[in-house]
């Protein structure tokens, strides 16, 4: 058995399999098989093992084969002290050498040996932002927006209003598809669809019927159409004027607030606005330091685990279609649209791994337990989320990275140059 260097993380173990512990324990597994084998006019397990061999053999020599391999791989990746990073790849060895083994050769890769490099010419910018009444306010008026109520209104449509209509459009006078609906609930101005198409509803009247033509963008996502001029006929059905809900006990009870008490109210807006913030300031910081440790710590990358993190975020990106009904594009399946983040994902797993453990940053009991409990509190029932937590080991496994990427972050600070700049809230969340 010898550990040969091919690159700087490929290694290739030479294994050898006892020929005869081989077909030792290829005997035994037939044994075993023929106890539960059925064939007809034998009872169960007296099938001759001439019979077996001839119907299982093949079977079982490979399944044994496979299992000795393994286990000599285990144990020489033991004695030699190796980090195997993904999957070996096994073939026959071209020396078969006395005939007495049967000699195999496995060829994987190693973790690198990670040196954590000097961050401390790193600026780090740390947002500094204020939630006053302003971003109370501007809050309120969102929610009062996303419960809004409709009420009819005799008078000619405006922005705003919602209205319903029929339509009819045609293309070079046929009706082409998706083009035709009627009670169509449409509000002017939310942008459902092309402006030039709402706009011609703006100062229309119920019952009033009118034609137009219409020319669809060149980048219209249905190809048939797009560029294309169109003709449409339509009908006004009805208008319906917006109605905003009072700031009353009502409107915050609406808002979980039990006694519908307006100061309770507004003081747990401005908390959730408050913990949001936070929240982001933490992103914005945690993406800098992970730039500043990409930057400064060089680390071979396994070719196995950049591999195995495409095909995860290929799996997440399906995921993610499917659930909104998306079909997948050949263009998309490219493993290639997904190198270069899964190299930094994985870069960026193998610097946090060497800080966590060269500097004892393991994730502690009552940080995960504070972690938890900071997610629970954007919950109505706190109590229940946390028990949800302790119950999941895969949750808990999620909540101890957060831990440990803060605990990474929170030592990197102390390493760099940080600045803090006031930000305006609404700047923060990328509303400007």
């Amino acid at each position: 058995m010898q550990t040969d260097n091919v690159n700087p993380l490929e290694r290739t173990l030479e294994l050898a399999v006892s020929l005869a512990q081989f077909e030792a324990d290829v005997a035994n597994r037939l044994k075993q098989v023929a106890r539960t084998v059925k064939m007809q006019g034998f009872r169960p397990g007296k099938v001759p093992m001439k019979i077996v061999a001839q119907q299982h053999g093949d079977q079982v020599r490979q399944e044994v084969l496979g299992e000795s391999v393994q286990k000599r791989f285990s144990e020489a990746v033991q004695q030699s002290q190796l980090r195997v990073a993904g999957y070996p790849r096994i073939e026959p060895s071209a020396d078969q050498g006395t005939g007495e083994s049967l000699m195999f050769k496995a060829i994987f890769e190693v973790y690198p040996e990670v040196v954590l490099g000097d961050i401390s010419a790193s600026k780090i910018e740390r947002p500094v932002v204020t939630v006053g009444e302003d971003e109370v306010n501007r809050t309120i008026d969102i929610l009062r927006k996303q419960r809004v109520s409709y009420q009819a209104v005799d008078r000619a449509a405006a922005t705003g209003d919602r209205v319903n209509v029929d339509y009819r459009g045609t293309l070079d006078g046929v009706e082409f598809a998706g083009g035709q609906a009627k009670g169509f609930g449409l509000v002017l101005g939310e942008g459902r669809t092309l402006p030039d198409f709402e706009n011609q509803f703006v100062g229309m009247k119920a019952g009033e019927s009118k034609k137009f033509d219409l020319t669809f963008p060149d980048d219209y996502h249905s190809k048939d159409l797009a560029g294309k001029s169109v003709t449409f006929e339509v009908t006004l059905n009805g208008v319906e004027e917006p109605k905003l809900p009072e700031v009353d006990a009502e409107f915050a009870r609406s808002l979980g607030v039990a006694d519908g008490d307006l100061e309770k109210m507004r003081a747990e807006i401005r908390a959730s606005l408050e913990r949001e913030g936070k929240k982001r300031v933490q992103e914005r910081v945690k993406a800098q330091v992970m730039d500043s440790l990409l930057e400064a710590t060089k680390v071979d990358l396994p070719a196995a685990l950049v591999e195995m993190e495409i095909e995860r975020l290929m799996e997440q990106m399906r995921q993610s279609m499917a659930s909104h009904g998306v079909q997948m594009l050949d263009g998309m399946r490219s493993p290639e649209l997904h190198r270069e983040q899964a190299k930094r994902r994985v870069a960026l797993g193998l610097i946090l791994a060497e800080a966590v453990k060269s500097n004892e940053l393991n994730a502690k009991p009552e940080q995960i337990r504070a972690q938890i409990e900071e997610v629970a509190q954007s919950y109505e029932d706190p109590d229940s989320v946390v028990k949800y937590f302790y119950s999941n080991p895969q949750q808990m496994a999620e909540i101890e990275s957060l831990v440990l990427e803060g605990n990474v972050v929170e030592w990197a600070l102390t390493r760099v140059r940080v600045e803090d700049k006031p930000v305006v809230f609404d700047e923060l969340m990328g509303k400007k």
